[in-house]
Parts: structure tokens; sequence; C-alpha cells
């Protein structure tokens, strides 16, 4: 059987698939379908310095191949994260990741200082959040940006960095670039695309807060070509996500440049999403005579 371990940013996981922030909570509620040590890793539910009620409702609706979400970081705050969460997340055998969003670069400083004392494996900077007012999407959406949260972030920050980029850029490989330049140890890739939908019996927005990130499968091929641009501008891993469902959805993103990878929408039709595409993605490199997942990053033959 192949080896199905990598190591991101120096931070090892027992396979590439990890929850990723916003689809999974905490972990407790998927408890009931598998053990949680069955994922490579979690990336929390995004924490921000203070509790955060999130953006009134509707915030959540369905599109084809897709959905949109503007929850906007409905979450209990970091300190309730470290003291609550994070002790009960550290028994259950996975990778924890700890994704903090904020408004200003003390925001971010400060969550970085806080969570360098606890257990967690890694910190994900989330810049890319299109559902809140204000935040980290105004850091995330320039070169000039990126560098200096994260090089901000990255004097505070005593773990490993991984810094989540908006798909919502001119130029990918850009800001991919700025974010290694500022001092990120890993990037993750790609966050939702802002979108919108309106009902047209009432001539309104669907969603109270207009715009909202679109995420699921109609997100793959965007995804794969940012990714692949990412991979030929810069030397730290890539963990891929955007519209993976399938195990071969998986195969694409790891071609395309991904070290690992995020599930997210996914867990919303099929809680069981990353125990079938583990089993496939195990049975194409059995079958394939490839040794160890690792072989498949950045291996696409672009013509």
């Amino acid at each position: 059987m192949a080896d199905m371990k990598v190591t991101v940013a120096g931070v090892d996981f027992s396979n590439p698939l990890i929850a990723a922030s916003g689809t999974f909570g905490f972990g407790r509620e998927y408890m009931e379908f598998y053990p949680l040590s069955t994922l490579g890793g979690i990336s929390c539910k995004g924490i921000t310095l203070h509790e955060r009620a999130g953006n009134p409702p509707p915030r959540i609706a369905e599109t084809p191949g897709g959905m949109l979400n503007a929850v906007g970081l409905q979450n209990p705050g970091v300190d309730y994260f470290i003291e609550n969460d994070l002790p009960w997340l550290k028994t259950q055998g996975t990778t924890i990741i700890a994704n903090i969003a904020g408004n200003t670069y003390e925001d971010y400083c400060a969550m970085a200082e806080k969570l360098s004392d606890t257990d967690v494996d890694m910190l994900e900077l989330n810049i890319s959040c299109p559902n809140v007012k204000e935040g980290g999407v105004q850091f995330g959406t320039s070169c000039t940006g990126v560098e200096e949260i994260t090089k901000q972030v990255r004097a505070h920050c005593k773990k490993p960095l991984m810094v989540k980029l908006s798909p919502n850029v001119s130029d990918i490989g850009d800001i991919a670039a700025a974010a290694e330049q500022g001092g990120a140890d890993a990037i993750s890739m790609i966050n939702t695309i802002t979108g919108m939908r309106i009902d047209i019996r009432t001539r309104r927005p669907i969603i109270h807060n207009n715009t909202g990130g679109l995420s699921g499968p109609a997100l793959l091929p965007v995804a794969v070509r940012m990714i692949s641009q990412a991979y030929q501008r810069v030397k730290i891993p890539i963990v891929g996500m955007g519209g993976v469902s399938t195990w071969q959805d998986a195969v694409e993103l790891m071609l395309a440049g991904s070290t690992a990878l995020q599930i997210g929408t996914a867990f919303f039709s099929n809680p069981y999403a990353p125990v079938e595409i583990l089993k496939g993605l195990e049975q194409y490199l059995d079958e394939n005579n490839i040794a160890s997942v690792t072989e498949l990053t950045g291996k696409v033959q672009l013509w």
C-alpha cells in the first residue's frame, strides 16, 4: 500500500486530507460518522480575537454546482477556543490548524501570540474571507497588503504559518509570491469566489449580505488553474482546496501542485467524503505503482 503521509512546513499529516475551515466546525459534530483521526488534519472554524455573531440570516444559498455562504466568521473568540475546544481537539489523534481572521494588524498579531503558546500545530492566516464588511480580505487582494500582513504576523508567530489566498485577484501567482516574500511557510488556496443570487419574486438578493462566497464543485477548474500558476512561482508548499468532492478531484489538485488538500463543501452533502476520497486515492496510487502520495505533487505535464 502506498505511503499516504505528507509534510507541510515541517508539520506531519497522516494523510493529505484536511477538513477545511468553516465547514467542519471544531469537529465534534462529525465524530458520530468516524474517528477524527481518519483525517490528516482539521483546519478549525475561523476564529477572531473576540466572539463574533456573524452576519444576519439568510446567509446560505444553493447554486448550480455549489453554494453561496455569508456566515461572516461567527465564532466564540480565540480565548474560548484555547480554553474549551483545543484541549479536546488535541486528544483526537489528528493535526490541528488554527484559522485566524481579523480587522487589523493588531488583531492578527495578538492572536498569533496567544496561539503560539498553545498546542496547535500550525496557524492559517485567513486574509481572504469575502463575507465580512471589513477585515482580512482588505489585506488579501494586493501584493503589498499580502506581504505586509504576512510579515507582521510572522514576527509574532512561533508556529508554522500558512497564508490562505483569495481567488478574487488579478494575478494569483503574484499574490502567492508576496506571501512567500512576507515569510509564509506555506500557502492554502483557493478560498471562495464572490457571487450573488437574486430571488426573482422579491427582486432582492437571497443572501442578506447581498453577496457570498461561492464554493463546491463549480470551483474545481478555477482552483486547479490557480494552484498550477502558484506552484510555478513559489517554493513553499501549497495546500490546495476548491471543489474537491471525489478522489479524482484530489488527484487533479495534487498534480497541479498541492502537497495536501482541504475538503469543505463536500461535507454538507456527504459527511463520508474524506473516507471515500482516501480509499479511492489509495487505490489509484496502488494501481499506478506509485509508492508515495507525495509523488503526485506538481507532476502535471503542461503543453
